[in-house]
């Protein structure tokens, strides 16, 4: 930012489409001193300007003078509770539309059945009237503020379609012309567009909802040592180098070294490490992790914007800021569409009129080429697949939460996925017992189960899992120590104890070495090279034996990984877990590419680099710490067993837990992609073939209203097959 310079965001309200934010965009730029980028997805403007040339008010002016509306930013609630004001506003416009319209649709349907029931023109111009321009209102509005903008969005067909046949009926009513009016028509598709707007709107918040959770992962408040005196202050008012408690149960509130005390921290969401890690002085600590067990007394190194959790915020941020190449193809399409439709027919009342054919066949034939190029069709058809394909996904438990992202899954060509809680379970289990004296493996469970029990530990409550399935499979079976036994617990490393005179020991290999015991690190390496955690037995001194953990792989992974490969997607591993554990893990989901010990940071920067070769990047995690790179994927996946963080910032929820039903998203977005291809050439069918017949004269308005609605049946009837797609089955 240069010197002397404001940056500020404002949001804005009554865009519809990318042309829209690229309109708003030009128009803030051309402004003296001001440098601005428009986000659509998170309705946001970022202004960067100098305060000499332009301000505040002069901003919001600018914005309301090209046709939108904007305020300063507002906090996460306020911004939450206007996105369901504002739907709840439109539901309520479409059921009014939908009551108003119903009676004219009847007449309409009943025709095609031979029964003429015609309602009295007065009460069809008294139905189509509110629903032409107070439900209608907003394409008016779009449409003004479109061709002020030197461009022609859906809103403008919309606007031009529904006038025409509108007004073409009020002429017919009010001058007695012996033609049949268009109510019907221009009530009908008002409604339909409607639907499809208040689907679309459904889909709104994810960026703010995704940034509001991962800011509330940080406590408010902050133990305090601040001149020998031990106080709560807010953490906005800590400094670097404050002294700092964390008690057990609570999370850190900023980055900062342990100085004194001994625990273990859950850092899932910073590391990807499935399992909690010991601190001792001298170990860093960082914001929003928890405390689980011992006190720790702790120095800040890095507080407010310069955390990892708000480096990971930034992120985010800046992913879901980033400008997307994609534009709507309808938009695309009416760009060219409505001029070249405004002119047809211009020139076929020209020509009529021109010709002989009066003033009234001019007309009729003129409106015929305007009815017969309404966009109903060309609304419906990218909405209706996409309506009917979510529906579909969601019963296969696939749920999808941005329309677009299920648009782009088809091309995807890398898959970036994360390992803990993604490819593998997320969760520690028993995998081996290994006695290395004459201790029966059975014994060296109950053993190990009998000194875990008052343990909190993830390994230990997986020892205990283990013993109960193990020894009864009827009934939990406790494994209470004797009343004189004296257990400690040492955070982060493992436990003392005495038990009937006899003392043992059950921690990490590296903890057993420390307290003397003879340790095989050979063996310890080799479990290690298989991705699995050891912890070690002892009992007076002597080593009893090992028992590992692995984060088992999920069933389903490696047919996902090969159902991936065989669609022609590469798939690329990422872990913030140890080399030797990240390899373990790909080689049996059968994944060569892989990367560990991988940071959040690093995450977003793997797929960024995959993006910036010119791949279409997927991504599936589950943890909070893939929030970033989940908001920088082009298609991003996150599992239900996940974090909200993660599932606020993907585009597509995953019910299943499964891989598998990445492929499967895959697959839907193909059959899709092809309806809505063949829609939009249902669509584009009629206009090429009706438009010439209309403005030949062959074609009269009646005919032309009957082939839209045909165009329009012939779109949604061709989504609905969509219901045939079947995602894959376990085991086939």
């Amino acid at each position: 930012m240069e010197t002397g310079t404001i940056h500020t965001e404002l949001q804005i309200t009554g865009m519809h489409c990318a042309s829209c934010s690229a309109r708003l965009e030009k128009t803030l730029n051309q402004l003296p001193g001001v440098s601005a980028a428009v986000n659509i997805a998170t309705e946001k403007a970022s202004i960067t300007f100098d305060p000499r040339h332009a301000d505040i008010k002069r901003l919001i002016a600018a914005v309301r003078g090209t046709g939108f509306d904007a305020h300063p930013l507002r906090d996460f609630a306020a911004e939450k509770a206007a996105r369901a004001a504002a739907y709840r506003r439109q539901q309520i416009q479409f059921v009014i539309a939908v009551l108003l319209t119903l009676p004219l649709l009847l007449e309409m349907l009943l025709m095609f059945f031979g029964i003429h029931m015609m309602m009295p023109g007065w009460l069809q111009w008294l139905l189509a009237t509110p629903v032409q321009f107070w439900i209608g209102r907003r394409f008016y509005t779009g449409s003004w503020s479109s061709l002020r903008g030197g461009g022609a969005n859906m809103d403008v067909l919309v606007a031009l379609g529904t006038s025409a046949a509108y007004f073409l009926s009020c002429a017919v009513l009010l001058f007695d012309l012996d033609q049949p009016v268009y109510f019907e028509a221009s009530a009908t598709l008002i409604t339909l567009v409607l639907l499809g707007k208040l689907l679309e709107a459904r889909a709104k918040g994810k960026a703010s909802s995704a940034l509001e959770a991962l800011i509330n992962l940080q406590p408010k408040m902050a133990h305090v040592e601040r001149d020998g005196v031990m106080q709560e202050l807010a953490v906005e008012q800590m400094k670097v180098d404050d002294v700092f408690l964390v008690r057990p149960g609570e999370s850190v509130p900023v980055d900062g070294v342990v100085l004194e005390g001994t625990s273990s921290l859950d850092e899932a969401m910073l590391t990807g490490e499935s399992l909690p890690q010991g601190k001792q002085p001298g170990d860093k600590v960082y914001a929003a992790t928890f405390n689980q067990h011992g006190l720790l007394k702790c120095r800040a190194q890095a507080v407010g914007s310069h955390t990892q959790l708000a480096a990971i915020i930034r992120l985010v941020e800046q992913a879901q800021g980033s400008k997307a190449a994609i534009q709507k193809l309808a938009d695309q399409i009416s760009a060219v569409f409505v001029p070249a439709v405004v002119v047809i027919a211009l020139l076929t009342f020209a020509a009529w009129w021109m010709m002989g054919g009066g003033f009234t066949a001019a007309l009729i034939n003129a409106v015929a080429v305007l009815v017969i190029s309404c966009p109903c069709a060309l609304g419906l058809a990218t909405p209706t697949a996409l309506v009917v394909s979510t529906g579909r996904a969601a019963q296969a438990g696939i749920l999808v939460k941005d329309a677009a992202a299920l648009e782009r899954a088809h091309k995807l060509s890398v898959l970036v996925v994360d390992k803990t809680g993604t490819l593998t379970g997320g969760k520690p289990g028993v995998t081996d017992l290994l006695p290395v004296t004459g201790l029966a493996q059975d014994e060296l469970l109950q053993t190990a189960a009998m000194l875990a029990q008052g343990s909190t530990h993830p390994l230990s409550q997986a020892l205990l899992d283990h013993a109960q399935a193990l020894f009864d499979h009827t009934k939990p079976r406790q494994f209470t120590p004797t009343q004189n036994a004296n257990i400690s617990e040492v955070p982060g490393h493992g436990l003392h104890a005495e038990v009937g005179g006899k003392r043992y020991l059950l921690g990490s290999p590296n903890f057993a070495m420390r307290e003397g015991i003879a340790i095989d690190e050979q063996q310890i390496l080799g479990l290690q090279q298989q991705g699995k955690t050891v912890i070690a037995l002892a009992r007076d001194g002597a080593l009893l034996g090992y028992i590992a953990f692995a984060d088992q792989l999920r069933a389903s992974s490696r047919a996902a990984v090969a159902q991936l490969a065989a669609m022609g997607i590469r798939v690329v591993m990422l872990s913030g877990d140890n080399q030797a554990t990240a390899q373990a893990i790909a080689r049996q989901a059968g994944i060569t590419e892989f990367r560990a010990e991988v940071l959040p940071q690093d995450k977003a920067a793997q797929v960024q680099s995959f993006k910036a070769d010119g791949q279409l990047v997927g991504m599936a995690g589950d943890g909070i710490n893939d929030a970033p790179a989940l908001a920088a994927a082009d298609v991003s996946f996150a599992m239900r067993s996940g974090s909200d963080i993660a599932i606020e910032a993907a585009d597509i929820t995953l019910m299943r837990n499964d891989l598998m039903s990445v492929a499967d998203a895959i697959s839907l977005s193909h059959a899709t992609l092809k309806k809505i291809r063949q829609n939009l050439f249902f669509a584009f069918a009629y206009n090429v073939l009706g438009i010439p017949l209309a403005a030949a004269g062959m074609l009269n308005p009646v005919i032309a209203g009957a082939a839209m609605a045909m165009s329009s049946v012939s779109v949604v009837s061709n989504a609905l097959l969509l219901k045939r797609w079947r995602p894959h089955l376990p085991g086939h």
